[in-house]
């Protein structure tokens, strides 16, 4: 390909609203351009690099026994209604009517889509382990898209469903997926990329892990051990903190003028924050009454506690909601409350720790020396859980040693549904004993074009991204210089044929640039083999090379075999990605 050719014009300005590196280089380098919030047309460039990798996603999905299907992008809500999940999904999912009036949506994943096949096309136990993939647009309408393509509304996703007679084999190929999975992010460059548990979130399912690629522009937030055996999303994330157990003392109230938050109550009282305990509450979906008590130091994990309480969504309550309860807002505590009527979780923190300070449910006072278990009346009946936000430096739950935050954009999740779908649905197989009973369910994503945006927040420079040859959009870029020179764009024009013949695929900057400009745009394409020819090269027959990784360093290498010799480094490091 001739660049002068090539759609795809390149930006020397910054784009106002680009933020991470990945949304700054895909706008000036000509990959994808804005047609809406969160809507992105790609241009040839973003194309080839999304194109190979959907073709190392293939090759690995078909490895581990994937059959490709295609699925619809326009979903009737019934499927949905089937599984229970059009009512309790959120905005995010777009619904509408068509011309006949049926209720309609644009699928955001395709879980019903898939359980609709199965049950029609997987009616034997001897067709089982099967797995669909389909590499298919998916629409979710986000409140604020950010960074390019990060997070968008509409996407390119490869969506995997496999189904199984039993737990044991669905655990037996979630590892292989896993496997594959570590293989593909290998294979696309990704040099930081950890597996991680997750929260299954409304996908649903027992066990579920993301694939995370460090960068410190991603949304998520991850803990890791130093030595790497622990690994978990902050939504799931626990650590082994050490509660303080003394010898209780008596629990006598005190007056606490005006401190109704932690940090008043703590330095009115002289008491570190660790030695104090909070009441949040909370308004459940049906508008009911949340009490979650916790030590005063740590924060409640919001995804921990929809979890356990089986809600999608909570909402804190106002003080009118805390009062008629017979809570004090700022004062509030389990101590004298009437629990009928409040659903009540405690954190593990608030329950194995002594001698706290605690709300008095009484303006203006608290209580020191709160013991949960002596204090409570049926303290035992109420649901102790693992309620607290992981800190940076907590003790790891498996060593003790500190974890470290890192900051991650989720690429790729896989899941262990089991039968919350196939039960919802009846999608049942035939088994040996002539009975009929529900498949059991995996499902594995990969965002492909946040994958592309994720290998640029690994592999960049100031100048542009640096891609990996195994997805670059092009493996060499040929620039001629002084182009009106005859014996330049004649050289050129040969080594391009050169090039090509020998199986290569070359851009080919044919523009007659100055060097300074064409550089630019060499930088922005990011393509890891360069070549330049130029009037004083040819003087000494030779090219000068440069990989894009080298940053402003190269070398002189002869013209003659060039091209061959060009074949056999991209060969071998091509390997590499294998």
């Amino acid at each position: 390909m001739k660049l002068s050719q090539f759609i795809g014009q390149r930006l020397r300005e910054v784009p106002r609203d680009a933020q991470t590196a990945s949304h700054k280089f895909l706008l000036r380098g000509g990959y994808c351009r804005s047609v809406s919030a969160g809507l992105y047309s790609l241009l040839p460039a973003g194309c080839r690099i999304v194109r190979k990798i959907e073709a190392i996603i293939r090759e690995e999905m078909n490895r581990i026994g994937g059959q490709e299907v295609l699925m619809p992008l326009v979903l009737p809500a019934e499927l949905w209604r089937e599984s229970g999940r059009y009512e309790s999904v959120g905005p995010e999912l777009l619904r509408f009517r068509d011309r006949n009036d049926k209720e309609m949506l644009l699928g955001m994943t395709h879980e019903e889509a898939v359980v609709h096949l199965a049950r029609t096309e997987l009616p034997s136990h001897r067709q089982l382990p099967a797995m669909m993939y389909q590499i298919q647009v998916k629409y979710r309408d986000e409140a604020r898209p950010r960074a390019g393509l990060i997070r968008v509304r509409e996407f390119t996703m490869k969506d995997a469903y496999s189904f199984h007679i039993s737990q044991e084999c669905l655990e037996e190929y979630y590892q292989k997926a896993h496997q594959a999975y570590e293989r593909i992010f290998q294979r696309l460059g990704l040099r930081e990329c950890v597996s991680i548990l997750s929260d299954s979130g409304m996908i649903g399912g027992a066990l579920s892990h993301e694939f995370m690629a460090i960068a410190e522009c991603g949304e998520d937030t991850l803990f890791c051990s130093p030595d790497g055996r622990y690994r978990a999303n902050r939504e799931v994330a626990c650590s082994k903190l050490h509660y303080k157990q003394e010898e209780p003392l008596p629990l006598e109230k005190v007056a606490t003028p005006d401190c109704k938050s932690i940090e008043e109550v703590a330095a009115f009282l002289q008491l570190p924050k660790e030695q104090t305990g909070k009441a949040l509450f909370y308004k459940d979906g049906k508008g009911a009454l949340v009490l979650v008590s916790i030590r005063g130091d740590l924060e409640v994990n919001e995804a921990k506690l929809k979890k356990l309480l089986g809600e999608a969504e909570l909402d804190f309550a106002d003080d009118q909601l805390i009062l008629s309860a017979g809570a004090v807002p700022g004062y509030a505590s389990l101590l004298g409350l009437k629990r009928e009527g409040i659903r009540v979780l405690v954190d593990h923190s608030l329950a194995e720790s002594s001698n706290l300070v605690v709300g008095a449910n009484e303006a203006g006072y608290h209580c020191r020396n709160f013991n949960f278990f002596r204090d409570l009346e049926l303290a035992e009946q109420i649901q102790v859980a693992d309620l607290a936000t992981v800190r940076e430096g907590d003790p790891c739950p498996l060593s003790g040693e500190p974890l470290q935050m890192h900051r991650g954009i989720e690429v790729g999740n896989i899941f262990q549904l089991g039968t919350k779908y196939s039960k919802a649905m009846h999608c049942n197989f035939l088994g040996e004993d002539g009975q009929s009973h529900p498949m059991i369910m995996g499902c594995y994503g990969i965002g492909v074009g946040r994958a592309m945006a994720a290998v640029i927040e690994q592999n960049h420079d100031d100048y542009g991204p640096v891609w990996p040859l195994s997805i670059a959009p092009f493996q060499v870029h040929l620039i001629g210089l002084n182009q009106a020179r005859p014996e330049v764009s004649q050289a050129c024009e040969l080594l391009y044929k050169q090039l090509q013949e020998e199986g290569l695929e070359v851009l080919y900057d044919d523009r007659g640039e100055k060097a300074g400009s064409a550089f630019a745009d060499a930088d922005l394409l990011g393509i890891p083999f360069r070549i330049v020819l130029s009037p004083k090269t040819l003087d000494q027959a030779q090219a000068e090379f440069k990989r894009r990784h080298w940053g402003r360093r190269s070398e002189m290498l002869p013209l003659s075999g060039l091209a061959a010799c060009i074949k056999s480094m991209v060969q071998e490091e091509l390997r590499s990605f294998a």
